[in-house]
């Protein structure tokens, strides 16, 4: 008599996820337009990633749904060259990544740090209250961060923090509520460029 073998149970979990973070209309306060409609890749620092898919990364970890407990929003940008580079969507969610437009309304799992959008928001979504650096999301994102390194890019950079030179290692700058951040990597800086809040932000 021939045996008969039971076939894995296939993992739903991930499906619902995306399919409840979708419909809860961009996770949490989610999805905010981009201001830069005309992006294209190779204006992107370097593509999304989740290094907390694997495990913890500075005491962050990457969960089922948003953290909202804490739930704040800072904003970073980058020039290389006096060029935009912009912060990719999806950068600290776990793919496979649902988009809508240029957005990433939905993942595997969401780190405490993470982007929805090209915008430039990093969003803060803890279930503690802590302090958060510009070095906990670069770990994150798996991309390196130093006096000297913007990701894969290598030159000193010039910090900018609420239009105030930032002296010192970038990784320190503090992920505060509405903090606007520029770094300036190479010559030549640019002059720094206010943020405008959307509402809801």
């Amino acid at each position: 008599m021939q045996r008969m073998t039971r076939r894995p149970r296939p993992s739903w979990r991930p499906l619902l996820v995306l399919a409840a973070c979708a419909l809860a209309a961009g996770c949490g306060n989610g999805t905010i337009p981009s201001q830069n409609p005309d992006l294209i890749g190779s204006s992107l620092l370097a593509g999304p990633g989740a290094a907390t898919v694997n495990g913890p990364v500075d005491g962050i970890t990457c969960d089922l749904s948003e953290m909202l407990a804490f739930h704040i929003h800072a904003h970073l940008a980058m020039h290389v060259d006096g060029v935009p580079r912009y912060l990719p969507a999806g950068v600290g969610i776990g793919p496979p990544l649902l988009y809508s437009g240029e957005a990433v309304v939905a993942g595997q799992c969401f780190s405490w740090l993470h982007t929805h959008d090209p915008s430039g928001v990093i969003h803060v979504e803890s279930p503690v209250q802590r302090s958060f650096t510009l070095g906990n999301f670069f770990d994150v994102w798996g991309q390196p961060l130093g006096a000297s390194t913007l990701g894969p890019v290598g030159g000193a950079i010039v910090a900018t923090l609420n239009g105030q030179p930032f002296v010192g290692d970038p990784t320190t700058i503090p992920l505060d509520a509405h903090n606007v951040i520029q770094l300036d990597v190479r010559s030549p800086s640019v002059s720094f460029q206010p943020y405008s809040w959307p509402s809801g932000l």
